[in-house]
């Protein structure tokens, strides 16, 4: 079989390609996931789209109420953003443990989402920033919010021709923090055992749970939020007991599995575990940004 290489001039032009093409087609651009799913058998391409010289897709875009990040942005740009601590240090944690420095240096926040793995480690951190990826087609473009643009692993609801050019996210309110924790046999250059995400914003008193997402990787399928455990904290006061109740809340919707990194009931431990831990850490930033 002949894999072709194409070198399209403009974005326009790769779309268009794409749509010449159909499925036997694959945009690539960092190529960290798509390679190595070529060369061990995973997947049957025959034509790759050279994107990585559109610049205009490497760039974030900070406005007064939303922020847009292109979809050739790198983990490395994520990590090292000087807007992306409080509130949003989630990305940047998240961003630290893809792969070692090589591979954050050309792999792509377009690429981590569209792979669609239940255990990227970007997507729980969209999922709880409410993020809605962008899609440039033949047929113009839509934007889709995360849970609906990623199916089920390794499986999108982009068509063949649909290229993500962007993932932008409102802003977080007043008193809000968001926090990252993975579970590896390392810190990085591993694939998670389980991952877990939160944004959360108290009220005036700093006690009181205002506003609260919670997303978890590895844990199912796909990434996903755990809306009985936010809709249980929202009006809480952030104490213990609420917690813990947070963490069996979120360790019942999760749907692990057994494989070579872990135990499905070692997994449902970690969720609950790791969801008490990350809220209290976004519950003590916010504490301390008030002193």
């Amino acid at each position: 079989m002949s894999l072709e290489l194409h070198r399209p001039a403009s974005i326009d032009e790769a779309v268009a390609e794409a749509a010449r093409l159909g499925a036997d087609a694959r945009f690539i651009a960092g190529g960290t996931d798509v390679v190595i799913q070529m060369s061990r058998g995973r997947v049957d391409i025959r034509h790759l789209i050279d994107i990585s010289p559109f610049g205009e897709l490497a760039t974030i875009l900070e406005e007064v109420d939303r922020i847009t990040i292109g979809a050739l942005t790198t983990h490395k740009t994520i990590e090292r953003y000087p807007a992306f601590g409080d509130p949003y240090l989630a990305l940047p944690q998240a961003a630290s443990v893809v792969g070692g420095h090589q591979v954050r240096n050309v792999a792509t926040v377009g690429g981590n989402i569209v792979n669609a793995s239940p255990a990227a480690d970007l997507v729980p951190v969209l999922h709880v920033l409410d993020a809605s990826v962008v899609l440039r087609g033949a047929a113009g473009m839509r934007a889709l919010p995360i849970g609906q643009f990623i199916s089920g692993p390794g499986s999108t609801n982009r068509t063949p021709d649909e290229l993500l050019t962007q993932v932008q996210f409102l802003r977080l309110p007043a008193r809000s923090a968001t926090v990252f924790l993975k579970a590896g046999r390392r810190r990085a250059m591993e694939i998670s055992m389980v991952c877990v995400a939160a944004a959360l914003t108290l009220d005036a008193d700093r006690a009181t749970c205002k506003a609260v997402r919670l997303a978890v990787g590895a844990a199912a399928p796909t990434a996903f939020r755990a809306a009985s455990a936010e809709q249980f904290l929202i009006g809480k006061t952030i104490t213990d007991e609420t917690l813990a109740e947070v963490g069996r809340l979120v360790a019942e919707a999760a749907a692990p599995i057994d494989d070579v990194r872990a135990s499905a009931d070692y997994r449902r431990l970690l969720v609950a575990r790791m969801s008490v831990r990350a809220v209290a850490q976004c519950a003590e930033r916010i504490g301390k940004a008030a002193r």
